[in-house]
């Protein structure tokens, strides 16, 4: 019969935590060129009202919306036609175009940005500014 080696104690381990990693602030720079050519090419076609609204820190979908008025369901399509042309001329790709064959409400999306070309009813019924335009809301106490 063999003897039960006698269980040394455990050695006693020392566990350091690390301090917790702050998360670096979201810093999201907006293409500048990207946004100036379709900034560029609303105006030259004659959109109205046009708005960028920066959306850092409020959604991982895009870095700027983009919103801006036709003045017929047909400006608006050739609007958006036009700038999803000269965005891919510019060698940004073909970019998707939805909504055109209506003419109310046309999205375009130009990768880190977002266009939405709206006839100036339809814009103010859907208030994409002020949906947008929100301040983002307050975490923890101040």
């Amino acid at each position: 019969m063999k003897k039960k080696a006698a269980k040394k104690p455990a050695a006693k381990k020392t566990v350091r935590k690390a301090a917790p990693k702050k998360k670096p602030e979201a810093t999201v720079t907006i293409d500048e060129a990207l946004l100036a050519r379709i900034t560029a090419s609303l105006e030259d076609d004659k959109a109205e009202d046009i708005v960028v609204i920066p959306m850092a820190g409020r959604s991982a979908l895009t870095d700027a919306v983009v919103i801006a008025s036709g003045r017929s369901s047909r400006h608006v399509a050739s609007t958006a036609e036009h700038l999803a042309r000269r965005l891919k001329e510019a060698g940004y790709g073909t970019r998707p175009v939805n909504g055109a064959q209506q003419g109310d409400w046309v999205l375009v999306d130009a990768g880190d940005i977002i266009v939405h070309i709206f006839r100036p009813e339809v814009r103010e019924y859907y208030n994409l500014e002020g949906m947008w335009s929100v301040d983002e809301p307050r975490r923890g106490r101040n």
